[in-house]
């Protein structure tokens, strides 16, 4: 790929050696288009807030997984909800990998070795979980999927102060 970049002087050479570049009666699309395409599924998955309030407006996606971070600019998540478009937030959407980091923190520490197959079944069941427990808790109370996600967070957190105790908690044990 860097010989044929330093032959041409063009990036996209390297990807276009006997690839998709070759294809006739293609049409190229801005970003703007792309966004705006009639589809079911959207992902965008590279860049920040490429979802705005200015956008959000022409999505006619019916379902946005966010597999960059925080690709959907919180007014724009508002508008998107009052367009009925489901958003996956990131913090879902991206998960996998963090949960399979954990996942390798816990062998470490305690010394064992799951094959791939464990890991992958382990990770199907956390993530089948965890996305069960969000789309019923947005549909039960009717509010968009990244304030469930939020609402789940901070009940975990409540959940997790209440059983190791508060620093309050420990402070007034001392006296």
């Amino acid at each position: 790929m860097i010989d044929s970049r330093e032959q041409s002087r063009s990036v996209t050479s390297g990807y276009c050696d006997s690839g998709v570049c070759e294809i006739e009666g293609g049409e190229t699309l801005d970003n703007d288009e792309l966004l705006q395409l009639e589809v079911d599924v959207l992902v965008p998955a590279a860049l920040e807030n490429v979802i705005t309030k200015d956008n959000a407006k022409d999505i006619r996606a019916s379902i946005i997984f966010e597999l960059a971070n925080g690709p959907v600019n919180p007014d724009a998540d508002e508008l998107l909800y009052e367009n009925k478009v489901k958003v996956v937030p990131d913090i879902l959407a991206n998960a996998g990998g963090v949960t399979v980091s954990y996942f390798e923190w816990v062998q470490n520490r305690q010394a064992w070795y799951w094959d791939e197959d464990t890991v992958k079944q382990r990770l199907e069941k956390r993530m089948v979980a965890a996305t069960e427990a969000l789309w019923q808790l947005a549909e039960d109370e009717n509010i968009p999927y990244r304030t469930a996600a939020y609402i789940m967070a901070l009940q975990r957190l409540e959940a997790s102060a209440q059983a190791r105790g508060t620093a309050e908690f420990f402070q007034s044990q001392d006296n």
